[in-house]
């Protein structure tokens, strides 16, 4: 088969680089013709407010540059990552007008939320699902905490559900789960184009000893992503255990994850980490702990965890009780909660 696949990189780098990367690595491996077409985020830095915003709701200047590298494969399918904001939904249509099917991976909510991450004020959101025109994010000025780029992203959205752009210029949505199904169907895109597709890790691993006797956490050091929680929870884990929590990652939050390591309560962080070194960590880890507060698309750290045979702790929420079978590969806690977490934490390190 011959594919090009498409990805706007953001200007933080992060799991969706890494799935896109590999899954150009795997489709080679298995002989595949198979090209990239990118763009970085990098180029906003050199745009008007007002540039920016046309190319977030219609880029022609993709256009031209797509189809000769449609052409140059004679490309059957144009396989997309991420289109935000750069390459933008025009870029379906330019596919499609040199005769490639569109397959769209969604690793985030965007196109039903313009957070992309169903989260507001600290706790879920879903007060734009299902909904044309995502008026609320607008006045709540869910992305970036900044009305105007939140009304560009809310104005693109709606335009192309009027247009009739996701129903119809997409042939094939991918899910990464059931529960991202769900939310897809809710919102109002077509039951019959969205498969599941799962991330992956590739090659395979191999299984650690767990024998390390710490946890680790593996991600972005956001406060969506559960890190304050973690920290809290902590404290009572150590107390009661004298374990330690290794923090692989960074973010917006990394001053407060350094000064909680600087306080001593077994909190050790180690920053960003090669992927040979994580796959390590993991596999001498008692077990991974994600305890992110919003829902997560497939969170690819669970994945490597699991092929690593680490247990992992989860919340139980979005698509977690897919990932992590309960008292089998891992342990539940309620999302949000340290005590929750640190009351899991200590069972998982006694069992």
């Amino acid at each position: 088969m011959r594919v090009l696949l498409v990805h706007n990189f953001y200007q933080e780098p992060g799991g969706e680089d890494q799935v896109f990367a590999e899954e150009f690595a795997l489709l080679e491996k298995y002989s595949h013709t198979v090209r990239k077409f990118t763009v970085h985020n990098d180029a906003i830095k050199s745009m008007g407010k007002l540039e920016a915003a046309r190319k977030t709701l219609w880029n022609p200047d993709t256009a031209k540059p797509l189809q000769e590298a449609i052409r140059a494969i004679d490309a059957q399918v144009v396989h997309f990552h991420n289109t935000f904001p750069l390459i933008s939904p025009a870029a379906y249509y330019a596919a499609h007008e040199v005769g490639a099917a569109v397959v769209q991976t969604l690793h985030n909510y965007r196109v039903l939320c313009p957070s992309a991450t169903f989260y507001r004020d600290g706790k879920v959101c879903e007060d734009c699902l299902g909904k044309m025109m995502p008026w609320p994010a607008v006045v709540h000025k869910c992305y970036r905490d900044n009305r105007l780029a939140t009304a560009t992203l809310a104005g693109m959205l709606t335009f192309h559900h009027l247009k009739g752009t996701w129903k119809n210029e997409v042939d094939v949505y991918i899910a990464l789960t059931e529960f991202g199904k769900g939310k897809l169907i809710a919102g109002g895109l077509p039951a019959e184009k969205i498969e599941v597709k799962t991330n992956f890790v590739d090659p395979d691993p191999g299984p650690g000893n767990g024998e390390g006797g710490y946890a680790v956490v593996v991600g972005r050091l956001a406060e969506g992503k559960g890190i304050l929680t973690l920290l809290e929870a902590w404290k009572t884990v150590h107390a009661k255990t004298g374990a330690i929590v290794k923090i692989i990652g960074d973010g917006p939050l990394r001053a407060e994850v350094e000064q909680a390591a600087k306080q001593g309560f077994g909190i050790e962080y180690v920053g960003r980490r090669a992927s040979a070194e994580v796959y390590a960590m993991m596999g001498d880890a008692r077990m991974l702990v994600f305890p992110a507060r919003w829902y997560e698309g497939q969170p690819r750290t669970i994945v490597e965890a699991l092929a690593k045979g680490t247990p992992v702790i989860a919340p139980r929420h979005g698509p977690m009780p897919d990932l992590v079978d309960d008292r089998r590969t891992g342990l539940l806690f309620e999302p949000g909660s340290a005590v929750d977490l640190a009351d899991k934490t200590i069972a998982l390190f006694s069992d």
